[in-house]
């Protein structure tokens, strides 16, 4: 079983993932993930990286996002509501297109992202 992380800690990750999103620089988003995590996207599948929508490791998710960031340069979040659990924070923002998005992220004992998954609205 998991370490269970502080509710102080929990907080504090989805806030410095929010804010590390907002600077547009994929190496301080990375630093916040193990080198085996994995990613978790319909977006995986719609821009071609992976037909089954998950990415492996550190590579992977730094030539997506780098992508990503290419198609949404005016890419912003802003931060709803954050969600912990004894290994894991959600964290409910707004993008910069309106919509409203979810992500899970389950953590090491080590207090890094192993685990992550983008959920979308529908329709």
């Amino acid at each position: 079983m998991a370490r269970q992380h502080a509710t102080a800690d929990l907080l504090k990750l989805a806030e410095e993932w929010i804010a590390a999103w907002n600077t547009r620089d994929v190496e301080r988003v990375l630093t916040l993930y193990t080198d085996d995590s994995e990613m978790t996207s319909p977006y995986i599948v719609s821009l071609s990286f992976e037909p089954g929508g998950t990415l492996r490791g550190k590579d992977a998710l730094r030539a997506y996002w780098t992508k990503a960031l290419t198609l949404r340069p005016n890419l912003h979040f802003t931060l709803l509501e954050t969600f912990v659990g004894p290994d894991s924070v959600a964290v409910l923002y707004r993008n910069d297109l309106g919509k409203q998005v979810c992500e899970y992220l389950r953590l090491d004992d080590g207090g890094k992202i192993r685990q992550a998954s983008g959920n979308y609205p529908v329709g």
